[in-house]
């Protein structure tokens, strides 16, 4: 075991490089810059959604921007980028400079790979903080919605889906199996904005709250006032973001209980007269459960960062979601590149562990034996 764990150790280490060498290519051809939005901003023609951000950079910039020269206006930097020709190609080379585009494309790659392997992943473009301290501004946000929302999707789905397997054709199967086909045919933010309508305030009932995480007054609360304002906050988030996973774990425990029930070894096993229950926990759940684990590093991934985008837009939490649209926005690389790198590196640790849980659940798998 020890010699897989190394193996997929340092497999590691070439796919972080071709994540990271493919990101960085696709962002050389992406139109658009850090450069260019700076341009955009003293130009007065920066609209974005979230322009809101750009902040102290683009104001002190502003003013080392104002001096133009019809000279300038020739200059060859200047036809680089869009909206440039009319300002000093001396201010465009600082920008350059400041953004780390005066060195060749290899070598700022070089540059971010060796800086990154020392997780330094230096200062947000448009925000005066670093990258470090800007993801640890919004971790709070995306681990309270990505571990509850695991906790409650699994300890509902699963033991669902196992009783769904058991009861397979009858009336208590037909209508779960309807209320988790419209649960997964329904969009989680568009059930959000239901939740907002009914019980946020929006026309019927006021119950719960439409932003944030905490209340204003969440530090002077005492310990159990600040638990319960504290799930309070998170009830609608969590329901909305839910629903899908929900239903595919749900769907996915079923159908995998049910093909392990059919198989020989569980006639064998009612037939020595074993329970039920033993038959079902005992020897059906590890197998029937490898499938649902080797789903797991996916789920997980995706619950911190893709899967909370919009539930976080919509209730107003500032999170990893939220943080990683914004920064693709507005070009802020350093933060686009430093969350790729983590949550890319998260993914094969967990996608690792997620291997050796197997061995646990049934150790009739033998890693050693195979090749990665």
């Amino acid at each position: 075991m020890a010699a897989y764990i190394f193996r997929r150790l340092l497999l590691m280490i070439p796919t972080i490089f071709g994540i990271m060498a493919i990101s960085f290519i696709v962002v050389q051809f992406a139109p658009g810059g850090p450069v260019e939005r700076v341009i955009a901003q003293l130009q007065g023609t920066d609209v974005s959604a979230t322009a809101r951000i750009g902040g102290s950079s683009g104001g002190d910039l502003a003013g080392a921007g104002t001096d133009t020269s019809a000279t300038g206006a020739a200059d060859s930097i200047t036809s680089k980028y869009r909206g440039a020709r009319g300002l000093d190609p001396e201010f465009i080379r600082d920008l350059e400079r400041q953004f780390g585009f005066d060195k060749p494309p290899l070598q700022r790659f070089g540059l971010m790979l060796w800086n990154y392997l020392r997780f330094d992943f230096g200062e947000s473009y448009f925000r005066d903080i670093t990258v470090l301290k800007l993801i640890k501004e919004k971790l709070p946000v995306s681990i309270s919605l990505g571990i509850w929302m695991m906790i409650l999707s699994y300890s509902v789905s699963i033991p669902l889906g196992i009783r769904k397997a058991v009861k397979d054709g009858t009336r208590f199967d037909v209508w779960t199996s309807a209320v988790i086909v419209v649960a997964y045919a329904v969009p989680g933010f568009l059930f959000a904005i239901f939740l907002i309508v009914f019980f946020a305030g929006g026309t019927f009932f006021d119950w719960f709250p439409l932003r944030g995480l905490t209340s204003d007054n969440w530090s002077s609360m005492s310990w159990p006032a600040a638990i319960a304002d504290y799930f309070w906050h998170l009830a609608l988030p969590l329901i909305s973001m839910a629903l899908a996973a929900f239903a595919t774990t749900t769907l996915l425990t079923k159908n995998s209980f049910l093909d392990e029930i059919r198989k020989q070894y569980v006639v064998t096993a009612r037939a020595k007269g074993l329970s039920e229950r033993e038959v079902l926990y005992g020897h059906v759940f590890r197998n029937a459960m490898l499938i649902i684990i080797s789903g797991f590093p996916a789920a997980f991934i995706g619950a911190f960062f893709a899967g909370s985008l919009l539930i976080e837009t919509i209730f107003s939490l500032d999170g990893l979601g939220l943080l990683g649209f914004e920064s693709v926005i507005n070009r802020d690389y350093p933060v686009v590149f430093a969350t790729l790198y983590i949550f890319s590196l998260m993914g094969l640790i967990v996608q690792l562990i997620s291997d050796l849980t197997y061995t646990w659940i049934d150790p009739r798998i033998d890693f050693e034996s195979r090749e990665v």
